[in-house]
């Protein structure tokens, strides 16, 4: 399915949190603690805000971070430029795991999630997106890392069907959402195909998410907002974000009910910046359905 023309509109997000992030990403809604995680890539942030206050903490990972995970025993889960690594968000202190092959200078970690089964998957890019220089990785609870794809240009949005069956995927310069076949066990993937073509004038996809009905919602980088998308890749609904750069969402809250929208500033022209004041600020909306609890790294 492509889908054309131009995004009508069924609800607004709201700025929660104006951030002025550089490149605002990875959204992880922390059911124990009622705090959205959420990563600044580019200036090596890792953030904790609190919607109760409207408090954010920023904690220095060291190194570009390009997404998070909640570990089951505690803490976080880093997608750093280097490598894998854990962070005790009391402390502060960042514990390098492990690396990862075929890296090069312009290498980094881009957007990553866990599957069902507690496996952290994460994806590179080349920060000059040469083609096919990036790849996608399965980080395994019991160590060792596994490429699971190659020739990647810019790894983005992951996620997993209901009955954890198809993972979707972003390959964000194909223009597309695909889905694979996923094996829960062995946690191998076949079957590659096109689930939906994004064809918004000036828009790719960047991170998605799965919601408690099986809809997957990807953010719109350079399309002012969020698009979902049934099962069957027929788009439903969509939020207007007052940001070009949507980057990520994610649904957390007390009911799961509020959508986390992350968004950019990078790349802004001053006299865009004029036009979208609040970007690279952290938005959400209530689009009417609820999510789910984020995948947890299995100890």
């Amino acid at each position: 399915m492509t889908e054309t023309g131009n995004m009508n509109e069924d609800g607004q997000a709201d700025l929660v949190l104006d951030a002025r992030a550089d490149l605002g990403e990875g959204p992880v809604w922390d059911d124990r603690t009622g705090r959205l995680i959420w990563v600044d890539i580019m200036a090596g942030r890792v953030n904790v805000f609190d919607p109760s206050t409207g408090a954010n903490q920023a904690i220095p990972a060291g190194s570009p971070v390009g997404a998070v995970a909640l570990h089951s025993s505690g803490g976080l889960l880093l997608a750093l430029k280097e490598g894998f690594a854990s962070l005790d968000l009391e402390s502060g202190k960042v514990t390098p795991m492990c690396g990862f092959t075929g890296t090069a200078p312009l290498i980094r970690m881009n957007d990553a999630k866990c599957d069902p089964q507690g496996r952290f998957w994460a994806g590179t890019l080349s920060m000059d997106m040469k083609p096919g220089a990036g790849a996608l990785y399965r980080l395994n609870p019991g160590g060792g890392v596994t490429t699971v794809l190659q020739c990647v240009t810019c790894s983005n949005g992951i996620d997993w069907s209901l009955d954890g069956k198809t993972m979707y995927y972003v390959d964000s310069m194909t223009h597309r959402i695909d889905c694979f076949d996923f094996e829960p066990v062995s946690g191998t993937i076949a079957n590659r195909r096109t689930f939906v073509e994004i064809g918004l004038a000036g828009a790719v996809p960047d991170g998605l998410t799965v919601d408690s009905e099986g809809n997957i919602w990807v953010a719109l980088w350079g399309g002012w907002g969020i698009h979902c998308y049934s099962p069957r890749g027929q788009r439903i609904a969509a939020i207007r974000v007052p940001a070009s750069q949507s980057s990520s969402c994610t649904f957390g809250g007390g009911d799961f009910g509020d959508l986390y929208i992350t968004s950019a500033r990078t790349g802004l022209a001053a006299e865009q910046l004029v036009k979208e004041p609040h970007a690279g600020g952290l938005f959400r909306a209530r689009p009417g359905v609820k999510g789910r609890p984020a995948n947890r790294f299995a100890a």
